[in-house]
This record gives structure tokens, C-alpha cells and sequence, in this order.
């Protein structure tokens, strides 16, 4: 039996450059699933993303949806990309196991944590304060350089990494300092600088965008006391759910996260095409 995809639309050119197109899964011509290619809105026209890949109850389990995958890289190489992008659910461990099997490799998660109750007090000698204008500028960099460094070590060139940050910084932190859903703050300890924490609060939900303990100071609790701070910010902005994103391989970061109770809500990962 012959698994192809069939376009059921035009290729798609959007204003923002992007382009895509929705696929029918079909097996000997009977449609039994579907599939979206496109290019990659933050890193261009050369990286594909693949998403809403699905396969009717009936046909699972028989190799469509690795089928599908393949074509779908087939026409990605057509397009020109030499990478592809997937994200799949955290709770989904059938389509993380299709992901790697087809040699995806995880790149970062996406965390989240429900919040209830009273958020925990920080611990004694800690306290917490504003970022100053005169600590912004440096600041800003060093986040700059985490957030690339994080990406070009998972195989992103550093052009689409620069790239990827300064469209995040100039959306994210429009304002600097003042940007009205931010929230960046000094954790202090014993009077003196301890780490950082930049909030982001959303309509729906709060993200932590960048939290990071000064190197001379790790190893001290410093950072669980910055992630209660940042769950005490978001509930008292009176957000019920908080999240982030984690790089593969940054352990610490992952062992913490899991002893505070977040949850995996989506993996993503890519692939050299």
C-alpha cells in the first residue's frame, strides 16, 4: 500500500514572508490524515516546520505518520531548507517516539506549572528589588548572549540566532524597563546583587523569559529562591499558570524545574535535512 501526500490548497505566500501549504495523508488515495509544511516564521526561508500532523484512528500504528514525515522532508528540500522544526505535545510520547526515530533531536521544552495555594515566602536575607537603568544595558546583553549561545549550541547558525533574538528583544522589551507586561528584577542577598529574573506577564498565563544566577554565587539555592519570586510575581499579577523554555542539556536548570512540579507541555526539536 502506497502512503503519499496530496496538496489540498495552493502554496501559500504570506505577508510575512513565510510560505505553506496543507497536505492530505492518503494511502492508495484514500485520505487518512494531514500534514502542514512551512517555512519558519522567526528563522526564514530556509528552515521548513511541519505541524498539525495527523493520522485517523483507524491507520494508526501502520508507518503513515513516518510516511508522511519523509515526504514532507522531500518537499522542504524542495523548497530549499536544509532544516526542519517540529514541536509535539509534552504528553504525547507516540509522536515524540516518531520525532527521534526519524532523527529529530530535542532542542529546548516548554514548561508549565499550575499555581496554587499562597506562593512560598523567599528565605531569609533575601530580598528583591527593580532592575536600575544603569544595570539594563549590561544586563540586556548577558541575556542576549545566554539566549544565542543556548540556540547556536543546538545547531542553529549564529546569523538566524542574532537574528532570532533581536526580533525577540525588540517585541518583547519594546520599552526597555518600562515595557508594560515585563517585569525584571534584582534578587539581593546579604545586600549584595545574588541574580536576575526577567517576568513575562500575558494575558493568559506568565512565562519566565530569562532568570540566571551570578556565577560567583551558584550553588547556594539562589536560583530556587528567583523561580518562587517569579511564581509570587505572577500570582500576585493574579496569573494561575506560569511556564518557560529549557534548552536540552541544561540539567541543573531541568532538576530544578521538575522539584518546584513544572510539566512538560510541548518538546522542540529539528533536524538537519
Amino acid at each position: 500500500m502506497t502512503t503519499t501526500l496530496r496538496p489540498v490548497e495552493p502554496l501559500q505566500d504570506h505577508a510575512d514572508g513565510t510560505r505553506s501549504r496543507r497536505y492530505r495523508v492518503c494511502v492508495n488515495g484514500r485520505p487518512v490524515g494531514g500534514l502542514v509544511v512551512s517555512t519558519h516564521p522567526h528563522y526564514g526561508p530556509a528552515v521548513a516546520r511541519f505541524a498539525d500532523l495527523h493520522i485517523d484512528e483507524p491507520d494508526r500504528g501502520r508507518g503513515r505518520g513516518t510516511v508522511a514525515v519523509l515526504a514532507a522532508e522531500e518537499i522542504a528540500r524542495g523548497w530549499g531548507c536544509g532544516r526542519a522544526e517540529v514541536s509535539v505535545p509534552g504528553d504525547s510520547a507516540a509522536a515524540l517516539r516518531l520525532a527521534t526515530a526519524l532523527g529529530y533531536a530535542v532542542r529546548s521544552r516548554n514548561l508549565t506549572k499550575r499555581l496554587t495555594g499562597t506562593p512560598a515566602p523567599l528565605p531569609p536575607g533575601s530580598a528583591v528589588r527593580p532592575m536600575t537603568e544603569a544595570e539594563f544595558g549590561p544586563w540586556r546583553a548577558e541575556v542576549g548572549e545566554r539566549y544565542t549561545r543556548g540556540l547556536t549550541s543546538s545547531g542553529v547558525p549564529e546569523s538566524q540566532a542574532d537574528a532570532r533574538w533581536d526580533a525577540s528583544r525588540k517585541a518583547l522589551l519594546p520599552d526597555g524597563l518600562a515595557t508594560e507586561d515585563a517585569r525584571v528584577s534584582v534578587l539581593e542577598h546579604g545586600g549584595s546583587p545574588v541574580g536576575m529574573l526577567w517576568l513575562g506577564l500575558w494575558a493568559r498565563t506568565a512565562f519566565v523569559l530569562d532568570v540566571a544566577t551570578r556565577p560567583e554565587h551558584r550553588g547556594r539555592g539562589h536560583g530556587r529562591t528567583l523561580m518562587l519570586l517569579a511564581e509570587a510575581q505572577a500570582a500576585e499579577a493574579g496569573r494561575e499558570h506560569i511556564g518557560l523554555n529549557v534548552f536540552a542539556g541544561n540539567v541543573p536548570a531541568e532538576r530544578l524545574y521538575a522539584s518546584l512540579g513544572y510539566e512538560t507541555e510541548a518538546y522542540h526539536l529539528h533536524k538537519f535535512l
